[in-house]
């Protein structure tokens, strides 16, 4: 069985020494790199291409999500083998849209437990979103409290993202043309729930789950559930 690859990227050392413990307890997982700036990161991620990248969105010379939307640019089309766990302390639904719109794969809290973590990176791994529940509901809240009037969301002043390609409004995304058990499936895609945990909690097989997430791809217009996951909450469809 090959090893799960993982670099990590943050400042904070200890912090970096504590999430490589946990990680290395697991035999399955291998730390292959470690950098604590985002020029330092780009050059490692590209030299190692590791299976996933977690990153802290608060690094001194960029932030995590510029380093997501740079270390995206330089696939130019093609394949990019890594994939990338944004860990942070910011649960705003601003930050957590921006880097998934930067490319993000995953979005974990700081403070989120190990085994948590572990299910976070497998998750990724595997080529699925995880979002910490924590920034799920509070992202659902603001949704349901702000339901949004225009397409685009800025981060701040000098970082303006849409999420969207160019012409569509979530808005548009209707909650009618999902089934009831495709929104609950939404739901937990939203949460960052495998296929397998999304079976045991709705009482179906994994075949059935698979069969509801290529509906809710199709209907939503959606590349892959990371996507499918940003549109729902931008539009308010869960919650």
């Amino acid at each position: 069985m090959s090893k799960i690859r993982i670099a990590l990227i943050e400042d904070h050392d200890l912090t970096r020494v504590g999430i490589r413990t946990a990680l290395l307890q697991k035999e399955e997982i291998e730390v292959v790199g470690e950098a604590a700036n985002a020029a330092e990161g780009l050059k490692m991620l590209k030299m190692l291409q590791p299976d996933i990248a977690i990153v802290d969105i608060g690094l001194p010379d960029k932030d995590g999500i510029e380093l997501t939307r740079e270390l995206k640019s330089t696939s130019n089309g093609e394949d990019l083998r890594t994939k990338v766990l944004i860990l942070t302390l910011r649960d705003n639904k601003e930050a957590v849209l921006a880097a998934f719109a930067a490319g993000a794969d995953s979005y974990c809290m700081k403070d989120i437990k190990f085994d948590n973590l572990l299910e976070a990176v497998r998750v990724t791994y595997n080529g699925n979103a995880w979002i910490d529940p924590a920034i799920a509901r509070i992202v659902l809240q603001q949704a349901q409290q702000n339901p949004p009037k225009q397409d685009k969301v800025s981060l701040d002043s000098k970082n303006s993202f849409n999420t969207f390609e160019s012409g569509e409004n979530p808005e548009h995304i209707d909650a009618y043309t999902l089934t009831e058990r495709e929104l609950e499936v939404l739901q937990l895609i939203v949460e960052g729930c495998s296929n397998a945990v999304i079976a045991e909690r709705l009482y179906i097989t994994v075949g059935t789950v698979k069969t509801h997430v290529r509906n809710i791809l199709n209907k939503l217009c959606a590349d892959d559930r990371t996507q499918a996951a940003v549109r729902a909450l931008r539009s308010g469809l869960v919650g």
